[in-house]
């Protein structure tokens, strides 16, 4: 099951040319995000996300919760930390937890002085190139707020998973579409992958510093995976 809570939660990077203007919008300091994950509109996960910035720095925490049988898989925990810049999030470390089964433990520390991404994955270490802008699986959803008002252009989205660096495409539709969802009423923008195989898809509250409302994929046995919001605090 939690693969595809994996694949749901997959991140992204966001290596946009422009630079954030800080006067244009005050930036939340604490944000906390309630979830839920769908398989083919029937519910087994929950997810709760804390997002902290104190001073140049910021935390996040996302734990994954199974309901029901699924629980008996224990909780998967991913962890950023890292630096708050004018172009967005830089993180510095990266944790992923599955139950307490340490052998599925990842850990990814961004070296940015010698552009390198290390990672260790059960136990072997990895390295690849890193470039500005990338993000881990818990920070991108969150670099979305420092891009430029209103967003336009197209997106280039660049995430480590812990055991590799992924690059994905994405279109701006034009036109905002209004979400009802558990968690309120959302003005939202949508992004659409360009690699229609990716099959992934992004809803950003527009008036909500551009907050993920909903996440939507459709994996390769054809089912439908959802993730959507359930609640929201800004501070």
């Amino acid at each position: 099951m939690f693969r595809y809570i994996k694949v749901i939660s997959l991140v992204f990077l966001l290596t946009s040319n422009t630079v954030f203007a800080a006067q244009q919008v005050a930036l939340p300091k604490r944000i906390q995000a309630n979830y839920v994950v769908s398989k083919d509109g029937k519910a087994f996960a929950n997810v709760r996300e804390q997002f902290v910035i104190t001073g140049k720095t910021y935390q996040l925490e996302s734990v994954t919760k199974g309901i029901g049988v699924y629980a008996l898989l224990g909780e998967r925990k991913l962890i950023s930390t890292g630096k708050v810049t004018s172009k967005g999030l830089q993180p510095r470390h990266f944790e992923l937890h599955q139950g307490d089964n340490p052998k599925k433990a990842l850990f990814a520390d961004f070296d940015w002085s010698k552009n390198t991404l290390r990672m260790l994955v059960k136990g072997e270490p990895r390295e690849a190139k890193l470039s500005s802008g990338t993000q881990d699986l818990a920070s991108f959803a969150y670099q979305f707020m420092f891009l430029p008002r209103p967003i336009k252009n197209d997106l280039t989205v660049k995430l480590t998973t812990g055991k590799k660096l992924n690059e994905y495409s994405y279109k701006v539709k034009p036109a905002l579409e209004l979400l009802n969802v558990e968690g309120g009423q959302y003005k939202t923008l949508h992004l659409v992958p360009t690699d229609q195989n990716e099959g992934k898809e992004l809803w950003l509250a527009t008036e909500k510093n551009y907050l993920l409302v909903r996440f939507l994929m459709v994996d390769e046995d054809g089912a439908k995976l959802e993730q959507t919001l359930t609640e929201l605090h800004v501070e």
